[in-house]
């Protein structure tokens, strides 16, 4: 279900007889130019695939910053996210103003094809190189597939810390119909770390044939495979998007998470201004706070979702992930439309002909 938040709708009235907005610390003067446009403009509509409850906290602190911008804020699974974009400006209707999903490749076919607005953020040379495609397309989050088990169900000597461990490990027959992942087919996200590990991983095959072993349980949602892993319908899910398991671990003593030690895939949720933006320069001023020092503080400390840049510490930031699993570890899925290659139609249906034949195999 599509919801949608809208913060600040009063705060226009409130803020017309005082400065808007100053020009934040260490931004060019004539970054003023485009504080005064968003005001003029005065709203900013978001398509998105991070749940409501983690983008509520950069909303509000964005209003802080600027208030007066009335954020609407559209929730929906990152297919979604791409097929209503498309689907609003194929019929030339109004359709969002920035593009933020965790689907990364569906990201970058879109900015490659060229819908998005090429702008230099301010805050660019913050992040890591691999993040920033052409002053189009940022990444904005630094966010690991895990492993998520039942720790009341799988015992500890059980629990694999490789990718290679987990293909032994759900062959068991204690672990059939008992496995989950993400429906490839259904989720964008799913799609791209699948494919993403069949780049990285020279066992995949082996993988496949596993996960068809188990009777692998597709799900479309983060939120679905990790209740059912809570409840012990499933034992163990793989390539769980990891913001979303470390932050459910802490409150349920029934899960627990695994990065890879072999390597763990990173995604960073891509975010871009629609070229065609009816409000512009509100869609800049969000790209620069998502990038600032600021936002990526509310990013790792409040939504949970792993702060990119390296100068932002704290448990949900990037300089921790990486202390933790190896700097040779990490892999990053880069902003880059190297991503694409599984997306083309053939590639595509070849790759999910291989899946059904392996892993969906029942």
């Amino acid at each position: 279900m599509m919801l949608k938040t809208t913060l600040a709708a009063a705060c226009a009235t409130l803020f017309a007889g005082a400065a808007f907005a100053q020009v934040p610390a260490g931004y060019p003067a004539d970054y003023q130019k485009i504080i005064d446009g968003a005001k003029k403009e005065g709203k900013l509509v978001i398509y998105g695939a991070t749940d409501s409850k983690a983008t509520q906290p950069l909303i509000k602190d964005f209003n802080a910053l600027y208030p007066g911008i009335t954020v609407e804020y559209n929730d929906m699974n990152s297919t979604e996210v791409y097929n209503r974009f498309i689907s609003e400006v194929a019929a030339g209707g109004n359709t969002a103003d920035a593009m933020w999903s965790s689907a990364m490749d569906l990201q970058m076919r879109l900015a490659s094809d060229g819908y998005a607005l090429k702008y230099k953020s301010v805050e660019a040379a913050k992040i890591p190189g691999w993040a920033v495609w052409d002053d189009q397309a940022y990444g904005t989050t630094f966010e690991p597939a895990a492993i998520v088990y039942n720790k009341r169900l799988v015992d500890a000597k059980e629990v694999p810390q490789t990718h290679a461990d987990f293909a032994k490990l759900i062959t068991q027959p204690k672990f059939k119909d008992k496995v989950t992942t993400y429906d490839i087919e259904k989720s964008g996200v799913g799609f791209m770390f699948m494919t993403q590990d069949a780049r990285e991983n020279p066992k995949f095959l082996e993988l496949e044939n596993a996960f068809g072993e188990a009777k692998v349980r597709v799900q479309s949602s983060t939120g679905t495979m990790m209740e059912r892993i809570s409840s012990g319908e499933n034992l163990i899910g793989y390539n769980v998007l990891g913001s979303y398991a470390l932050v459910r671990a802490k409150a349920d003593p029934s899960i627990g998470v695994v990065l890879p030690k072999d390597y763990t895939l990173i995604l960073s949720r891509v975010l871009f201004i629609n070229k065609a933006a009816k409000n512009v320069n509100a869609a800049k001023l969000w790209l620069d706070y998502m990038l600032s020092h600021r936002g990526q503080v509310i990013i790792a400390n409040d939504s949970k979702l792993f702060a990119i840049r390296a100068d932002v510490t704290g448990e949900t930031t990037s300089a921790d992930l990486i202390k933790q699993i190896g700097k040779d570890n990490v892999k990053p899925v880069p902003v880059h439309p190297i991503v694409l290659q599984f997306l083309g139609p053939a590639k595509r249906m070849a790759f999910l002909k291989q899946w059904k034949e392996t892993a969906g195999k029942k």
